[in-house]
């Protein structure tokens, strides 16, 4: 194809007509050779079985007198009579030969070759020099079959026949191919010519001359609006005079276009600056699973810039899981045209960070219905879901507070009673008793269900709440020197970051306090052997918030049960150390104070890389309690810090 585009348009046609001629002449050559062929088949086949038959009735009298001298004579006349006969032979009803043509010894399988039954048959046989029909007649007489005759008739006659025909058609061929050359040649000039002129003015419109070049009895009135044409002569001359009114109109065109251009533009870049903007992660995949667009947002998350994603498929983007998972919903939404709207959850390599996104999933149409791509957005909502989760723990809360405090309540009269009987008998009886000592253990056991009954019924909030103006780091720094030395004893160093600008929140301090000791209790519990925690506190004026981290390096807790380390008698200490409700007690505590309790584990590198810890730290465990602070006193610290 690209040959034939540069050969120049007087050799198209010339060619073109060329091929014309010759595949014209091959068609009726192969329709005559065939058709000649077919009817010079017919007549060879009707003379040999005619030849055949009339030599099997003049052998009948011969052949009954036993006549060998006359059948030879008979068979060699008929050889002689014509030059496409190659042989002729006669059998006997025993398949004897009585006479042949013959003279260097007859060909034993030719016997064999062809029968001739109660008709003439004939057959096609192939010696691989030349090919011969050979008849095969009966010799009958009163109905009995006395023998055969046999005439082969050559083909060769039928080839040259045929072979004649076909240089008579390739002759006549070539001189009606000469003559449409000669008349091509002369028609392809005049119209090349044409061509030329029509080439140059196009080349000078090119050339944004766009003027009329050429008008031949045509006249042209153009407003931009309209154009009249007076057109006399062929469909080149026409087509010559529509260029003129092209170019006539070609400028308004153009300017037209660039007032559309420059408004595509600026849409354009009004679309992308809107999607841009958008905080949402956009994307545009065609059917091909590869990039077509995306918006910036996206392109930070991925860590690569726009142009470096475009044409990329989720592969080569995201991790083989998660890829999987991608391609399959747009390979559900190319297929099927259904609307994705789903939410995901998606953790880090080292499940330090967990993020929600709500993605939805868009088929795009074509003009003609067909789907030709997947638009794809994703919102983070992870601090809705945290928002979410905090509303479910906080009814659950409730709900399970309420029955507490009303099983606290009944348990607590009868608890009472033993434990005051248990100690008046203690009076009655010498120390040294058996019973005595089993007296002070259902007292001491009596102490320690009592102990539960009042977590119970602080975790069901039935004891009143004084809050007050208060130092936020000195509630911190209490509960620190409270147990600093029983930490020392089991090898745990407590290390503090406090704020400098003195936090002042509205709270209550005892209750705070609470908090305070049971994440700490929380924290030695989870150290093995030997430890590290580090306190921190951090002032937020801007969201006029106080954060207080509590950082251990003890053996963390699992991704799988993190999110129900705050739910009522729920304990991954082993059976009798804890009632699983220090952690559900903290989180009311909080939430009554209008602030947010979280745990994350394990440590995030940035906090862990600020402790010192030993060698063999485990993973760790980050509490996060934010609290808000009183807004005149946070105003108070602004004017007195100088901080904004």
């Amino acid at each position: 194809m690209i040959f034939l585009s540069r050969l120049r348009f007087r050799t198209k046609i010339n060619l073109g007509l060329t091929l014309i001629v010759v595949f014209t002449a091959l068609i009726i050559a192969l329709f005559v050779t065939s058709m000649a062929s077919e009817a010079l088949v017919d007549q060879t086949r009707k003379r040999g079985k005619v030849l055949s038959g009339n030599l099997a009735l003049r052998a009948e009298d011969p052949l009954l007198s036993t006549d060998l001298l006359q059948l030879e004579s008979m068979v060699n006349e008929v050889k002689e009579a014509d030059d496409e006969i190659i042989y002729a032979f006669i059998l006997d009803d025993r398949e004897r030969v009585l006479a042949s043509t013959f003279r260097e010894g007859f060909p034993v399988q030719l016997r064999e070759a062809n029968s001739s039954g109660k008709q003439i048959n004939a057959i096609m046989i192939d010696t691989g020099s030349q090919k011969i029909y050979d008849f095969a007649a009966p010799i009958f007489i009163s109905e009995k079959n006395l023998g055969t005759v046999r005439i082969g008739l050559s083909r060769a006659g039928i080839q040259s026949v045929v072979q004649n025909l076909i240089f008579a058609i390739s002759a006549l061929t070539g001189a009606v191919l000469l003559v449409a050359v000669l008349a091509s040649t002369h028609f392809a000039r005049r119209m090349t010519f044409r061509l030329g002129t029509l080439q140059k003015h196009a080349v000078d419109i090119v050339r944004t001359h766009l003027g009329p070049e050429i008008s031949n009895e045509s006249t042209h009135e153009n407003n931009h609006n309209s154009s009249k044409r007076n057109l006399k002569g062929d469909e080149i001359q026409e087509l010559t005079e529509t260029f003129d009114a092209m170019a006539m109109n070609l400028e308004s065109h153009i300017e037209d276009l660039e007032i559309t251009e420059t408004n595509l533009t600026r849409q354009k870049e009004l679309l992308k600056t809107i999607i841009n903007v958008s905080p949402d992660y956009i994307s545009l995949i065609g059917p091909a699973y590869t990039y077509l667009a995306v918006n910036k947002p996206l392109a930070k998350h991925i860590g690569k810039t726009e142009e470096e994603i475009i044409g990329l498929k989720d592969e080569d983007l995201f991790s083989q899981h998660g890829a999987q998972i991608r391609t399959e919903e747009i390979r559900k939404v190319l297929n099927t045209g259904k609307i994705i709207n789903k939410e995901t959850r998606e953790q880090d390599d080292n499940y330090s960070t967990v993020r929600w996104f709500h993605t939805i999933r868009v088929p795009v149409y074509s003009e003609s219905s067909k789907i030709i791509g997947v638009l794809s957005t994703s919102r983070e909502i992870t601090e809705l879901k945290s928002y979410q989760a905090q509303l479910i723990q906080s009814q659950k809360m409730e709900s399970v507070g309420k029955l507490a405090g009303g099983v606290a309540h009944e348990i607590n009269t009868p608890l009472g009673i033993i434990l005051g009987y248990a100690q008046l008998l203690q009076d009655d009886i010498s120390p040294d008793d058996q019973i005595s000592k089993d007296l002070k253990i259902i007292e001491k056991q009596a102490r320690v269900c009592r102990k539960i009954v009042s977590d119970l019924l602080g975790f069901s909030r039935q004891t009143e709440s004084e809050k007050t103006e208060m130092c936020f780091n000195n509630s911190i720094l209490e509960v620190v020197q409270l147990v600093s030395h029983t930490f020392k004893l089991e090898h745990i160093e407590i290390s503090t970051k406090l704020d400098d600008r003195f936090p002042i929140i509205h709270g209550d301090p005892e209750k705070l306090k609470q908090v305070w000791l049971n994440l700490l209790s929380n924290a030695m519990e989870a150290i093995d052997d030997q430890g590290s925690i580090q306190i921190t506190t951090i002032l937020d004026i801007s969201t006029m918030t106080i954060t207080a981290l509590f950082a251990d390096t003890g053996h963390g807790v699992e991704p799988q049960k993190i999110g129900s380390i705050f739910d009522p008698f729920y304990s991954t200490k082993p059976v009798g150390k804890g009632t699983g409700l220090g952690l559900s007690v903290s989180f009311g505590i909080i939430k009554d104070h209008g602030g947010s309790i979280e745990a994350i584990s394990p440590l995030p590198k940035s906090i862990l890389a600020g402790i010192n810890a030993p060698d063999d730290t485990g993973p760790g465990t980050l509490f996060k309690v934010v609290l808000p602070l009183d807004a005149i006193s946070a105003v108070e610290q602004v004017m007195n810090t100088g901080s904004v």
